[in-house]
């Protein structure tokens, strides 16, 4: 089989127009987001350092699996720790093919891609003692675009089991591919667990969740700017020495945001009221730690990816092999959980500004902003639809770390359920860009009733796209294109970034 071409030992280069270069150091969440995104496979290549770490771990596991008892080299894996494995050369496949049982949806194409990508790098440590051969196939297919048939259930956040077992077996020549197969590498007693104890999967579930939720939040700056602006709101709950007092990293830098979209680099006009709503007025000091466990999210994230994970782990530099706990995600669990909860404090907020959007106390308009015979409904509809994705945004919030479980003869007594965590905090960035669609429609409707012109304002290009793809017709009909178009336009990382 042909090995992954090899660049010099350089700082690894961003994925974009150049390489991909992997050093098993350096990946990140947001390049793991760009390669699941990607309309193709990326072009990758691997650093000479890193392949030769590869090469010595391996080397010395192979040795120390001769001299010692090796945890799922010369030994069964769970409560089997205590079961010699005697016949080495079939341990690995056995190994693969009893792990193998994952189950559910099969994973869409961007999640495959990023768990390989993930696994890939982690194995770039060094610390796994996998064959060069199996690191080297796992390259080789996603270069060239080749995804095994992975399926959604199998892991509870101690190692991602049952999916990797099924990258494993597809790249031995046993398990399923997507479209045409490459050719199957040998897979030794020494690699099967090598290459299983990992949790790349829901690594890569979370970093992909991670990169949505950034332009979520990004977007509902500019979303609850323009709310702002139909509401006439009071530029003082945003004034810079407001937030130095209390400067919280993730509030003072959403106040900024504010004053950047809104203008107000000189003393703005005061507003209609002496105090807004808190929806407006609170929105630093709600979104702020939201931001802030994003971020937290991200470094978390960031050190896993580039993490000697495995059990047992392979130490060319002290010539042993150790066993432990990487396996447990609880940082990864705990990181989306606390994600997860600051996202949904800052839905709240913007399903309250929808429901100041409709009140004529608060936006001098009519009620439900409508615009036809006494009795019509405009977009009463709207505060159903944000509380209906609210209530499911609140539901795929509650924490998964509260929860546990004992298994594998009770010798696995616990468990962070990260995997499940990283599953929610998807379905949380759905639940929002529905929530903030409906405050993005009722705000740009209001905006045009009152004759609004923010053309001087620097948010003036995103209420220009969102003014040319929402219907202007204010009598009452249905609204299902218009929050089409409004998620469009959330989840589009260019829409946000003026």
């Amino acid at each position: 089989m042909s090995t992954l071409t090899t660049a010099p030992d350089t700082a690894p280069a961003r994925w974009g127009p150049a390489p991909l270069v992997l050093d098993g150091t350096s990946l990140d969440t947001r390049t793991v987001g760009d390669v699941a995104r990607a309309a193709g496979p990326p072009d990758l290549v691997i650093d000479d350092a890193a392949r030769r770490r590869v090469g010595l771990a391996s080397a010395l596991a192979a040795d120390l699996s001769t001299r010692r008892v090796v945890y799922g080299r010369t030994t069964g894996v769970g409560a089997n720790r205590v079961e010699p494995a005697d016949d080495l050369t079939g341990h690995g496949l056995r190994l693969l093919r009893s792990h193998a049982g994952g189950t559910g949806n099969r994973l869409d194409t961007a999640h495959v891609r990023a768990t390989m990508l993930v696994r890939l790098n982690q194995l770039l440590t060094g610390h796994s003692g996998v064959s060069p051969v199996v690191a080297d196939a796992l390259a080789e297919a996603l270069r060239a675009g080749a995804l095994p048939v992975v399926h959604r259930l199998g892991a509870i956040g101690t190692g991602d089991l049952a999916p990797l077992a099924q990258i494993a077996l597809a790249l031995a020549g046993e398990g399923a591919w997507e479209g045409p197969a490459p050719r199957p590498v040998p897979v030794d007693g020494g690699d099967a667990l090598a290459f299983l104890s990992s949790n790349a999967a829901t690594l890569a579930d979370a970093a992909i969740a991670a990169n949505r939720l950034d332009v979520i939040l990004a977007a509902s700056h500019v979303v609850a700017a323009l709310s702002y602006l139909a509401l006439q709101g009071s530029p003082e709950a945003y004034a810079e020495p407001v937030h130095r007092a209390r400067p919280h990293p993730g509030q003072v830098r959403c106040a900024e945001r504010m004053r950047d979209l809104l203008g107000m680099r000189d003393t703005p006009a005061k507003g209609r009221r002496i105090q807004d709503p808190f929806g407006l007025r609170a929105f630093p000091q709600v979104n702020g730690p939201a931001m802030d466990a994003l971020d937290y999210l991200h470094r978390v994230l960031d050190i896993e990816m580039n993490a000697g994970s495995e059990n047992p782990l392979i130490s060319v530099e002290h010539g042993d092999a150790y066993h432990h706990a990487h396996f447990h995600t609880a940082y990864v669990a705990t990181a989306l959980d606390q994600t997860r909860a600051g996202v949904h404090q800052v839905a709240e907020l913007s399903a309250a500004r929808l429901g100041d959007l409709v009140e004529p106390d608060q936006s001098g308009l009519r009620a439900f902003l409508a615009d036809g015979p006494t009795g019509s409904s405009g977009v009463m509809i709207l505060e159903y639809v944000s509380h209906d994705a609210l209530a499911a945004l609140r539901q795929a919030a509650l924490p998964a770390t509260l929860g546990t479980a004992v298994v594998s003869r009770g010798l696995e007594d616990h468990a962070s359920f990260s995997t499940q965590a990283a599953r929610a905090t998807s379905d949380v960035a759905d639940a929002y860009t529905r929530v903030l669609a409906c405050e993005l429609v009722a705000a740009v409707r209001a905006m045009r009733m009152r004759g609004d012109d923010p053309s001087h304002l620097p948010l003036a290009p995103a209420f220009r796209r969102a003014d040319a793809v929402l219907d202007r017709r204010t009598d009452d009909r249905p609204l299902a294109d218009d929050l089409t178009a409004a998620a469009a336009l959330i989840v589009d990382p260019c829409w946000s970034q003026v």
